[in-house]
């Protein structure tokens, strides 16, 4: 093997987030299929807990090690990440000590990287959830104490220049969280609301915080808060437009 391309995630123990990560993976596949395909996961609980269920999966550098045990000299390594938070600062600590060991080493960029990709996923999601009369669209991201977390307030701001007054963003664990953007949707006078993952998998966090039965979850706040809700358990992954623009950072760093 001279060559690969490693295509690095968080993981989900959840069948239904797998199904969103494997769309992703499939298409770098067919996008680079000189390129023989190498999987890791980033989380190492993942990895344990998918490990008991007898799934084993390689860690980043793992990965690494045998490429090079197998010979390989060249490799492109595609995070399926969203934004330059601590988990891609993890991959790129990660992969120093790899970087001279290949003679061809190339990290890819995460979904969110700049404005023009804040402007296309924006679009993208625009057109796959048009709007409904009376209804907002919430949108759940994770969020992250990390600076990179201002891309959700500027991604606040592409659906705002795109006439999507309808569609907020809000995050589980950064800011705006769902307290912040609910006074906004009560004034706007919206009385349903649909709740949808800003996340790559509709794991954890979107059966659980976003659609769980606890009353804590999203879908609970806001019945308990008057609105009708409905919910759609299909991360990013799932979207053939975001699967698009994975391919294209891919082709970045293979041309």
């Amino acid at each position: 093997m001279r060559k690969a391309l490693v295509c690095v995630s968080f993981g989900t123990t959840v069948a239904n987030g797998r199904v969103d990560l494997s769309a992703v993976e499939q298409a770098l596949q067919k996008s680079a299929p000189e390129y023989p395909f190498v999987r890791a996961l980033a989380s190492r609980i993942i990895r344990k807990r998918l490990a008991a269920r007898g799934e084993t999966f390689d860690s980043l550098p793992e990965a690494l090690e045998k490429l090079l045990a197998a010979g390989c000299t060249q490799v492109a390594i595609q995070p399926t990440h969203l934004l330059y938070g601590y988990e891609y600062d993890k991959i790129r600590a990660e992969i120093d000590p790899y970087r001279q060991r290949f003679s061809d080493f190339a990290l890819g960029r995460p979904l969110l990287a700049d404005t023009e990709d804040l402007q296309a996923v924006a679009q993208v999601l625009g057109q796959a959830y048009p709007t409904r009369p009376e209804e907002a669209l919430i949108l759940m991201g994770h969020g992250t104490e990390h600076f990179a977390g201002v891309v959700y307030a500027a991604l606040q701001s592409a659906f705002a220049l795109q006439e999507r007054k309808d569609i907020f963003v809000a995050t589980v664990e950064g800011w705006p969280g769902l307290s912040e953007v609910l006074p906004h949707i009560v004034k706007a006078g919206y009385r349903k609301v649909h709740l949808v993952p800003l996340l790559l998998v509709a794991g954890d966090h979107a059966c659980h915080d976003m659609a769980g039965e606890n009353p804590q979850s999203w879908k609970n706040q806001l019945e308990e808060a008057g609105f009708s809700v409905r919910c759609t358990l299909e991360g990013l992954g799932r979207l053939p437009g975001i699967q698009q623009l994975y391919c294209k950072k891919l082709k970045e760093i293979l041309e």
